[in-house]
């Protein structure tokens, strides 16, 4: 396909109102017919069969950019629907073969990337930022195994730190996916302390694919500027720049994937599921991030409420009912009428239960039991969630309640924020989270607040 070919005249279709393909110019018919449809029926290229209900639906002329996969190569493509007495018309413009990412096949490739700054070293991690690249250079000078650091997470080599504004630029660039710079870092091998920047890597269908990156080494640590009221600009624009976006993502893949607007091929059903997990998961994250910020602001406080810790349990517990029941994991909450009078904020406490309950079920075996307990402990009130995972090695009982630290980061699971969030917030009311847990065991979480007699 030639760049010519953007130029051309519009290729013609109609959809009737059944969504079938009825009329369609050469360039149109190939490539449904690539896709598996044919001629009278159901357009068989998603994302103009979408486009076209939407205009049906709507009433309206809808014109969207689009890309499509054929064969082997995606296509963008340019296209115009408008109802018409018989069905959509459809007018498609473009037709431009979307660039490939090619990989780099050598290391002086990826040496190169970074030729005009004055890095130390490289790196390079896969979309789930597992390191898949090291420069040769880099583990004799630092005295770490690069070869056996390959597969680990990006957090293994690197303890990530604050900015002067108390940001994480690295997490900026993941959640839009863009170039971020002047991420400080602590390298674990040997403390030293370094900078990262990095831009993104784009698979061969425009998607995320991990970043590649530079090291510089710090000579001297400079005193960190004072926090400011960037904090909060901060993640005011996290939430006002993303939630939204997210929350249109979500519902238009649970809708695709639920085949609302009419049957569809199944691999493209699962698609969508695929694309509103993926979207739940950053809506996480953008949660987390913004929880982050309001906590650790100097300012930052907790309201002082009468409490039934009970209650909140049995509500938290609930509102993972669905979850636990996908994952055939039973949890066994306090009984209705069990009262645990505490002091502390509702919404706060709920959060912190909803953190420790669900991470119970994601690492709980399948037909396996959390249980939820209720009691006091002296001058407190104790919520006890207790699992049957495969526990928690005493050596990282106290790293898991650090930022972005998890207990095998190799498994699926939420930012390594969670945990950190939870227990500032239950002792910014008077409380604390702890864990008591070995290998095989389970975990056995407690959350506590002051017990109000």
């Amino acid at each position: 396909m030639n760049a010519h070919e953007a130029t051309l005249p519009p290729v013609r279709g109609l959809v009737d109102r059944d969504g079938r393909l009825i009329e369609a110019d050469q360039r149109l018919h190939d490539l449904n017919a690539r896709a598996g449809g044919r001629l009278g029926a159901t357009v068989a290229v998603p994302q103009i069969a979408t486009i076209a209900r939407l205009a049906q639906r709507l009433g309206i002329l809808v014109a969207r950019g689009i890309v499509a996969a054929d064969g082997e190569r995606d296509i963008e493509l340019w296209v115009r629907a408008e109802p018409t007495d018989g069905g959509v018309s459809l007018g498609i413009t473009g037709w431009r073969s979307r660039p490939e990412w090619d990989a780099p096949e050598t290391v002086d490739t990826r040496e190169a990337d970074f030729a005009a700054i004055d890095a130390d070293w490289s790196w390079e991690t896969d979309s789930a930022l597992r390191l898949t690249f090291l420069s040769p250079k880099a583990g004799p000078r630092h005295g770490f195994d690069g070869d056996a650091m390959l597969g680990s997470p990006l957090t293994r080599l690197f303890a990530l730190g604050e900015d002067r504004v108390g940001g994480f630029p690295i997490l900026g660039g993941l959640a839009m996916h863009e170039h971020f710079d002047d991420q400080p870092a602590t390298l674990r091998p040997t403390g030293e302390q370094v900078r990262l920047e990095a831009r993104p890597l784009i698979d061969k269908r425009g998607g995320f694919a991990g970043f590649r990156g530079a090291v510089t080494v710090q000579v001297a640590t400079p005193e960190p500027a004072p926090r400011t009221d960037a904090t909060i600009a901060f993640a005011a624009r996290l939430d006002a720049a993303l939630r939204a976006p997210l929350g249109r993502i979500i519902a238009n893949a649970d809708s695709i994937n639920a085949q609302s607007e009419g049957p569809l091929r199944q691999d493209y059903a699962d698609y969508a599921a695929d694309i509103a997990s993926a979207g739940r998961h950053l809506m996480g994250l953008v949660d987390d991030l913004v929880d982050l910020q309001a906590i650790e602001r100097p300012d930052f406080s907790v309201a002082s409420e009468a409490l039934d810790l009970a209650d909140i349990a049995r509500r938290a517990a609930g509102l993972l009912s669905v979850r636990a029941a996908e994952a055939k994991v039973r949890i066994d909450r306090p009984a209705t009428g069990e009262l645990l009078p505490a002091t502390g904020e509702f919404r706060r406490a709920l959060q912190v239960l909803v953190n420790l309950i669900g991470n119970a079920v994601r690492y709980s075996p399948r037909e396996g039991m959390v249980w939820v307990r209720a009691e006091r402990d002296g001058a407190f009130a104790a919520i006890i969630v207790a699992d049957q995972g495969k526990g928690i090695a005493l050596a990282d009982q106290t790293r898991i309640f650090e930022k972005f630290e998890r207990v095998d980061p190799r498994e699926p699971g939420g930012s390594g924020l969670g945990l950190y969030i939870a227990r500032r917030l239950a002792r910014a009311m008077g409380g604390d989270v702890t864990v008591d847990s070995a290998p095989g065991q389970g975990a056995r979480f407690v959350f506590t607040l002051p017990y109000r007699g």
